[in-house]
């Protein structure tokens, strides 16, 4: 179960880097569409955290548990 959440948390990380690599080539060319990766970059860069600091929460609470 801990490998599916750290795997996911990473996924997210790729989506953020695929996303700035959009905005980066897409700058001064479609503006509209760089505010949609702008858009995917905060939220998966957000969801990143969110599910890291939930996994480490999770961890603790396990291994608490087994102690």
């Amino acid at each position: 179960m801990i490998k599916i959440l750290k795997y996911t948390e990473y996924l997210y990380l790729a989506v953020a880097i695929a996303s700035i690599y959009k905005i980066i080539t897409l700058w001064g060319v479609a503006q509209q569409e760089t505010y949609i990766f702008i858009f995917f970059a905060v939220i998966s860069i957000a969801m990143f955290l969110f599910r890291r600091n939930y996994r480490r929460k999770f961890e603790k609470r396990k291994q608490d548990n087994q102690n």
